[in-house]
């Protein structure tokens, strides 16, 4: 099963509120919104898979990376963008919703060095957060069997 199959068969439909927004919480939008807003920043031959905002800011995952967008000022018109390739994870953590207003939370565990094969490699985390109502397990699962095939393939 390709990389689109898993996306497609794995992630749970999630809900959102204006109010999980303001909290901080992500809640998935459509690709086609996504692409709409956020299509000039996509390679070419990339595709959105999935996505998820908060009231400013994105997390979209696309078949080569995750991609986070960081709106910045009171406008909100300067952006910071990021990018985590998806062949640099190694390590996928998750945190499920507790009780009261706990959220869940995945942490990914990348390699920051563009050669990931060099002597002074450098490892880094993002912890991304989503509403509780929102069931991470599909999307943890996805990340879990990518970053094994990708530590199977940096360790042969």
């Amino acid at each position: 099963m390709g990389f689109m199959d898993k996306i497609g068969s794995q992630i749970s439909a999630g809900g959102g509120s204006v109010m999980q927004g303001i909290l901080g919480n992500m809640s998935e939008v459509s690709p086609e919104v996504l692409q709409k807003e956020y299509g000039a920043y996509l390679m070419d031959c990339e595709s959105i898979q999935t996505g998820f905002k908060l009231v400013r800011d994105a997390m979209i995952i696309t078949d080569k990376r995750i991609l986070e967008f960081d709106k910045q000022g009171a406008t909100g018109q300067k952006m910071r963008v990021n990018s985590i390739y998806l062949d640099s994870i190694f390590g996928v953590s998750a945190e499920t919703a507790g009780f009261g207003l706990d959220d869940s939370e995945l942490e990914v565990y990348y390699i920051a060095t563009p050669y990931m094969k060099a002597h002074g490699i450098e490892y880094a985390k993002k912890k991304f957060e989503f509403p509780k109502k929102y069931n991470i397990q599909g999307l943890y699962k996805m990340l879990q069997e990518l970053s094994y095939d990708n530590y199977q393939r940096l360790n042969k």
